[in-house]
């Protein structure tokens, strides 16, 4: 998660592990055999229901019917939710849950992919069986669920698949008054169009509601009397939002790739933009010591080949064997996508091969990728709009001329290579019809229950200091750090990460503060 996007999808979204571990099933061609476990139902507590907020008892008392779906091996549910909690008698929605129950689930996980925009339910479906421990998937139900406004729960709907291709191919510049107008025109459209098809619910796609939705999810469908709960990147400010709310229904709750409720928008897209600086190298450093490296080092030159390649495509969008072209944005939505996971390095360097011939093909596939279009060209979720929804509502913006132009210029300083991508973000909001339900704030936590935050030291999206940072917001909490480069770190391969937090989560061991992987 980041500033919001301009009307040409920009990089920096906390995209979590789906999305990584898809470009690896993709590109680096991992293999992978499913797990099996059991459809037993974990026993319910019928006081998981109890103490449900005035006005709001028939939404945490409501039957929830779980039956097989995805081929028998998943069970699937809906929870309905209001659409404005202050108003629960009015307009409701209905959240789509599935879940993979271990043979000796005695309790509900429930999981968030990041985004803000990721499917909680592709995560369960695709990935956790591969990501997750066998000794985690043996002992809990995995709960994942789509949040409100994305892809099966009330989706944020704005363009159809033809529009969406027309809106990536935009190439106005920003940096020049007229440019900067063509894109305000640009989104105007993009946001006259969510408010015409998605409804009531694109008033209220912000965090809050969705923490307060989680708490239905555990009273209703997991019944439970506290929350087990593991959150990934835009997770963990959902996590952090559902403690602060509800510090007492905390059961063992981990927070990975953390964002600092603290930081406003400004902030953590400067973050941002010095983490995937410092992921460049990190990654030509890599390049350069294979043989197969198309970057010639040493490290710095290696770096200022790409920003040449880089203000290439800005001055002449790239052709591709399929036709359509590679612009800027696009180019670096592809470019930066293998950067949340290092295994994903060698699609990164066959993308560039191409790329540094004048090719643009891999390039537009990893774009693609990052946009979850498809190659018969649909896309298979609406997380762009959710991102936008979300990010208006969580977080006031800049959107004055003069404010962008100053933040673009501290974000070349801060990056020379990206810099000027992560710039003019916003554009998005500043027609947005609804106004921010929140002002960033430190996050609180006053619950009995520890807390396992989790950071990565070379992680582009969350940089590290934000999960020091939430751990000491936090206050019970515990912070363990994996030395390693990618976002997030559970089920990213390294057996100290899994094992603390499998000890944390299925043995309940309290988790210890400072431990280093």
């Amino acid at each position: 998660m980041t500033t919001p996007a301009s009307p040409r999808p920009r990089p920096g979204s906390m995209l979590g592990p789906v999305l990584a571990a898809l470009v690896s099933a993709l590109l680096v061609l991992t293999g992978c055999t499913p797990s099996t476990g059991s459809a037993s139902q974990p026993s319910g507590d019928a006081a998981a229901t109890q103490g449900a907020p005035a006005g709001l008892e028939r939404f945490y008392t409501q039957p929830v019917q779980w039956s097989p779906c995805e081929g028998g091996k998943f069970e699937c549910a809906t929870v309905e939710v209001p659409v404005d909690y202050a108003k629960p008698s009015a307009d409701t929605a209905k959240l789509a849950l599935i879940r993979l129950t271990g043979r000796n689930a005695k309790a509900s996980l429930l999981v968030n992919p990041g985004g803000p925009g990721g499917s909680g339910y592709d995560l369960v479906k695709d990935s956790v069986q591969t990501m997750f421990s066998a000794k985690l998937l043996d002992a809990y139900s995995v709960v994942g669920f789509d949040p409100r406004g994305v892809k099966r729960s009330a989706p944020v709907t704005c363009l159809n698949d033809t529009q969406r291709d027309a809106l990536r191919q935009v190439t106005a510049d920003p940096e020049t008054d007229a440019g900067l107008q063509e894109e305000f025109a640009q989104q105007k459209q993009l946001i006259d169009a969510c408010v015409a098809n998605t409804g009531p619910m694109l008033a209220h796609t912000d965090t809050i509601s969705a923490a307060k939705d989680v708490d239905v999810i555990r009273a209703a469908a997991a019944r439970q009397v506290q929350l087990d709960y593991l959150g990934y990147s835009y997770g963990t400010f959902l996590g952090a939002t559902y403690a602060g709310l509800f510090p007492d229904r905390v059961g063992r709750m981990v927070l990975d790739g953390a964002l600092d409720p603290a930081l406003g928008n400004h902030e953590i897209t400067l973050g941002q933009a010095r983490a995937f600086e410092a992921a460049i190298h990190a990654y030509v450093r890599s390049c350069v010591s294979q043989s197969d490296c198309p970057l010639s080092g040493p490290e710095d030159n290696a770096v200022a080949q790409i920003q040449t390649l880089l203000t290439s495509v800005n001055a002449h969008p790239m052709s591709t064997s399929s036709g359509r072209i590679v612009n800027s944005i696009d180019f670096v939505n592809g470019f930066i996508l293998p950067l949340y996971n290092d295994s994903n390095y060698p699609a990164l360097t066959q993308a560039l091969k191409g790329a540094l011939r004048g090719d643009g093909s891999g390039m537009l596939r990893l774009a693609d990728i990052a946009a979850d279009r498809e190659q018969d060209g649909t896309y298979s979720s609406n997380s762009s709009f959710a991102f936008t929804a979300y990010n208006c509502l969580d977080y006031p913006t800049d959107s004055t001329t003069a404010g962008m132009r100053a933040e673009a210029e501290e974000l070349k300083q801060a990056s020379p290579t990206l810099g000027e991508f992560f710039a003019y973000g916003g554009v998005n909001c500043r027609d947005w019809p609804y106004q921010p339900v929140r002002t960033p704030a430190p996050a609180h936590y006053s619950g009995h229950s520890p807390i396992l935050v989790v950071g990565t030291t070379g992680d582009p999206a969350t940089p590290y200091e934000w999960a020091g940072n939430l751990r000491n917001e936090l206050g019970n909490a515990a912070l363990l750090t994996w030395k390693g480069e990618g976002h997030t770190a559970y089920g990213r391969g390294s057996r100290c990460v899994d094992s603390n937090v499998d000890a944390y989560l299925v043995d309940h061991k309290a988790p210890a503060d400072g431990v280093h992987c």
